[in-house]
């Protein structure tokens, strides 16, 4: 790493205010930042906030705890394909059809957004944030693995240039980045986001089906051979990384001990949709598979769990205020239902309702902070009162 280094701080006098490469020097930054911690730090004097963790660490925190999913997703894209042909296979076998598929997703979806935020970094003049770090590991992960890589490709470039770049970039975006790039590909290219040939690779081959719990349901039919253990697991088809409620569990855990991830819009989310979840079993019609599916297994199938821990939980597209994300984890799992059971075309409602709710966090908040205002209006007026009295 001296060597590494050694060459970087070679380069950086090119790079200066008034040299020759003065407008790249946002690129060179990014490399650098990559591989060694930032070596500017707040003044020693002055008022200041510091604090150990910058953007770096809480991106660094959250693909750890998205780890788990993806090692478990890769697994799974092998599994489901091999286990429909019929045939024995090994676990080495399952993992590396796995990664054959997986990798080269990764590899475009960082490949193009990292140019486009370089690119929008250089043009501007400002130096490349990390948040595409997530973002890159996320719109995989909620994908289908049969999806083709161009289309990848322009869900990614759509992405970061409208759901991100022309808010402001990172920080000023009101839209999650990752559901937005799934979102251009349902509406889009809808015949390779739904069906039942799109969630197990190499699904195209007579006799293999990959339809998922919720795509049998809106069917109206209830008669599925998958167990509440394959839902807990992940052993079914779907997106790579929203089958396994036990691995993005131990990613939930993660987030909300280390302080980044909100406990209280996971919390309230579930709260939200078991809610629904129990009004639909006890009012619900007879015959409507979605709607009498037991309120608790809703929340072990389709992307509930994983929309619900790693983007509903977005802290930029998210409210701030600490009541509001009660409220706004609370509508996140309502809509997620409601959307499932009203709309057979699309069974899977957690993305509608996350991006609905990211476009109301604003109103949410503000209401939330007139309403403490003039709570503390109404308190000083008490406490003036009594003092006028006591005196």
């Amino acid at each position: 790493m001296r060597f590494l280094r050694n060459a970087f701080d070679s380069l950086k006098p090119h790079f200066q205010k008034g040299e020759r490469y003065e407008k790249y020097a946002p690129a060179l930054n990014a490399f650098d930042t990559i591989f060694f911690s930032p070596n500017h730090t707040t003044p020693s004097r002055g008022a200041h906030l510091r604090d150990a963790s910058d953007l770096k660490r809480v991106m660094v925190t959250v693909i750890l705890a998205m780890t788990p999913v993806l090692l478990f997703g890769i697994y799974n894209v092998g599994y489901q394909s091999l286990s429909q042909m019929g045939e024995a296979f090994s676990f080495g076998e399952a993992f590396g059809l796995g990664v054959w598929r997986v990798l080269p997703m990764l590899a475009v979806s960082y490949g193009v957004g990292l140019a486009i935020e370089f690119v929008f970094s250089i043009w501007r003049g400002h130096e490349v944030n990390e948040g595409y770090l997530v973002t890159g590991m996320l719109i995989p992960l909620v994908l289908p693995p049969d999806l083709p890589l161009w289309m990848l490709a322009f869900a990614v470039a759509f992405a970061v240039v409208v759901g991100k770049e022309v808010f402001g970039g990172t920080g000023m975006n009101i839209l999650n980045p990752a559901l937005t790039a799934r979102a251009f590909l349902f509406f889009a290219y809808p015949s390779y986001m739904s069906g039942d040939k799109v969630w197990v690779l190499g699904s195209d081959v007579d006799g293999v089906s990959g339809e998922t719990v919720l795509g049998h349901l809106a069917r109206k039919s209830s008669d599925f051979s998958y167990e509440v253990s394959d839902m807990v697991t992940g052993f079914i088809p779907g997106s790579i990384g929203e089958t396994s409620v036990l691995a993005i569990l131990l990613g939930a855990l993660w987030l909300i001990f280390s302080g980044v991830g909100s406990w209280k819009i996971m919390l309230s989310s579930i709260v939200g949709a078991s809610v629904m979840g129990v009004m639909f079993n006890a009012f619900g019609a007879q015959g409507n598979a979605l709607m009498q599916f037991p309120w608790w297994q809703h929340l072990l199938v389709g992307g509930f769990a994983f929309g619900v821990v790693f983007m509903a939980t977005d802290p930029v597209s998210a409210v701030q205020t600490e009541r509001g994300k009660w409220i706004y984890g609370f509508l996140v799992g309502v809509l997620s239902i409601l959307i499932r059971v009203f709309n057979p075309a699309y069974p899977e409602g957690v993305m509608m309702a996350i991006l609905l709710m990211n476009v109301f966090a604003p109103l949410i908040d503000h209401y939330v902070i007139r309403n403490h205002v003039s709570y503390r209006k109404r308190f000083s007026g008490k406490i003036k009162l009594l003092n006028g009295l006591v005196r």
